[in-house]
């Protein structure tokens, strides 16, 4: 249940509740805080009740640094919470987390000019453009993120307890653990992540059974896209196991502009790179590299079936600096170059 929806504002990892500044309100907020731990952030027709005092904490929240060039604002419910964060000055800034509890990042808005992002477990990225993005970060997980905002970023960080998070059969099994994963994209947890957040901002006449209800629905769509597979050291006759070709490939996608070594994908599925290579050739058909070229070209063809972005653009998008390389890479794999291939769609 909503427990609370606050502006809050931060600088270091810490409970909600406690640590706020020492004025006479915030004194007497954590002292109401302490008295209504098991209030309601609902009236008794179930509407959603805006600007109430913090009446459960998030027991540990990302750190950012510097602190006052953000606005926070978090609301809790049964199992989880959620945390709108609006970056509001152009200057860098820092996000780091590790707590025993799940969290994941969505990207609402942001572009940077420089900086990266690292998940625990996975290689960093540098992608500048992280508008749309989720990131997964498992309880334990070490997060971190640097932004130099070229667009200002704001973010939504849901938090969940461990403890209370639904269970799926294949996700039961010995060994089994919650995957993490960086800056990939999922329509459905982004829709359902939307409508979360325009509930915590109180923009529409939210109702509590629709308000948790939606919140199970979040925590069950996220379990059963994130729910880690038991560890396999050498490949299923003579390939790729399914759950492996299914990170490798959608690794793949989200990180086409990017160059991804052997190593790392290897990693992912929990092989070594002699053994992944060999198992990606023949469940792919094709070696890593070559399928990750094969998915940069179709991706161009895309792009370049539309009448606005030019062949230099395409390129950039797709992870080639230079025109000249983009369009014999192309035209290795299509026998045709960029522009011509687009003639050939008019």
């Amino acid at each position: 249940m909503l427990m609370n929806s606050l502006p809050v504002n931060m600088g270091s990892r810490r409970s909600l509740e406690g640590n706020w500044p020492e004025s006479s309100q915030a004194a007497a907020m954590l002292a109401l805080n302490r008295r209504s731990a098991l209030g309601s952030a609902f009236d008794h027709e179930g509407r959603v009740l805006r600007d109430r005092p913090v009446a459960g904490a998030i027991d540990c929240a990302v750190e950012i640094t510097p602190c006052d060039v953000v606005k926070r604002r978090a609301a809790t419910w049964e199992g989880m919470a959620a945390e709108i964060v609006q970056v509001t000055k152009h200057q860098s800034i820092e996000f780091r987390f590790r707590a025993p509890r799940h969290l994941l990042i969505v990207h609402e808005q942001g572009v940077r000019r420089e900086g990266d992002s690292f998940v625990e477990g996975l290689p960093r990225s540098a992608l500048r453009d992280v508008k749309q993005k989720l990131t997964f970060v498992p309880a334990g997980h070490e997060y971190y993120e640097r932004h130099d905002p070229r667009i200002l970023a704001r973010v939504v960080f849901f938090y969940f307890d461990p403890e209370k998070m639904p269970t799926h059969s294949e996700a039961d099994r010995a060994g089994a653990a919650l995957a993490p994963r960086l800056l990939f994209e999922d329509a459905t947890l982004w829709n359902t992540a939307l409508k979360l957040k325009r509930l915590v901002e109180g923009t529409g006449s939210g109702s509590r059974p629709y308000f948790e209800a939606l919140g199970v629905v979040f925590a069950h769509e996220l379990m059963r896209r994130n729910a880690g597979e038991p560890r396999i050291e050498v490949p299923t006759r003579g390939g790729l196991a399914p759950w492996q070709q299914r990170i490798a490939a959608a690794y793949i996608e989200e990180h086409l502009a990017e160059h991804i070594s052997l190593a790392t994908l290897a990693q992912l599925v929990r092989l070594s790179p002699y053994y992944f290579c060999r198992a990606f050739k023949q469940s792919f058909g094709l070696p890593p590299h070559r399928y990750h070229n094969n998915r940069r070209m179709e991706h161009a063809k895309v792009l370049l079936a539309k009448p606005q972005p030019s062949v230099t653009d395409i390129g950039l998008t797709v992870g080639f600096s230079e025109t000249s390389s983009f369009t014999t890479a192309f035209r290795r794999t299509t026998g045709l170059t960029p522009t011509a291939y687009h003639r050939s769609l008019s």
